[in-house]
């Protein structure tokens, strides 16, 4: 059994261009870092995917967990400050695996339709490991696709995809195709990604897997410190 768990954080720019009512609770972003940070370096899962960590929150994670080995994406996007000016001393954006088993990175890489989304995929003992950011329009199902082939690099392996995938779960399993379950989460969870308006699914973010069995899915509260809530599983293989 393998422990999973994903968490967009939001980069601080989006949430102060897109008037995130996180960067309202949170005036001053090193507090939230410092916070996003220390929950993480709680958390007991073998395997941490997170999205839209900035490059202050990824010294801040480098920091709280010295023991665990971390794995990045740098997107070649820069986030850019739209209305304010941000308090962010490093405005690169990362897609991110803490794992505790090492393992090598096999590819980190944007999207070709989209520098600001991509995926890590990262070999471990027992699993190919995705972490990954869609995007959330048209371009999903091509990034999907490609997903599915990078996740199968190496089809003797077990494969976990983790991430932010800006659809819900039915889009997610159509787009990967044959032979990926996205991991189904009890009736009556919190919403991956709350939202007061719109018709847009609040559930986004998943754990997919291929040649494995994901159980105990669950979401857990972020408590105000993103605008998305951690979702985490065990991954029978």
């Amino acid at each position: 059994m393998i422990t999973v768990a994903t968490w967009n954080v939001l980069h601080r720019v989006h949430a102060e261009n897109w008037y995130e009512d996180v960067a309202t609770k949170w005036p001053v972003e090193d507090e939230r870092i410092e916070a996003i940070a220390a929950r993480i370096a709680k958390r007991s899962e073998q395997i941490i995917a997170l999205q839209e960590v900035s490059g202050d929150q990824l010294a801040a994670l480098r920091d709280a967990l010295p023991d665990r080995t971390i794995h990045t994406l740098r997107y070649p996007r820069v986030p850019r400050p739209k209305r304010i000016p941000t308090s962010l001393r490093d405005r690169d954006e990362y897609l991110v695996l803490v794992v505790d088993d090492p393992g090598h990175t096999v590819l980190a890489a944007a999207f070709g339709d989209d520098p600001g989304k991509g995926a890590l995929v990262v070999a471990t003992s027992g699993l190919t490991v995705v972490a990954t950011h869609v995007t959330g329009d048209e371009r999903r199902r091509r990034q999907l696709s490609t997903l599915a082939g990078w996740a199968l690099s190496d089809p003797s392996r077990p494969a976990v995809l983790l991430g932010d995938f800006n659809a819900d779960r039915d889009v997610v399993a159509e787009g990967l195709g044959a032979g990926f379950t996205v991991a189904e989460l009890p009736a009556g969870s919190l919403p991956t990604r709350p939202r007061t308006s719109g018709s847009k699914s609040q559930f986004i973010d998943h754990v997919v897997t291929h040649g494995a069995d994901a159980v105990e899915a669950a979401v857990e509260s972020a408590d105000g410190l993103s605008d998305h809530n951690p979702v985490r599983a065990t991954i029978a293989v």
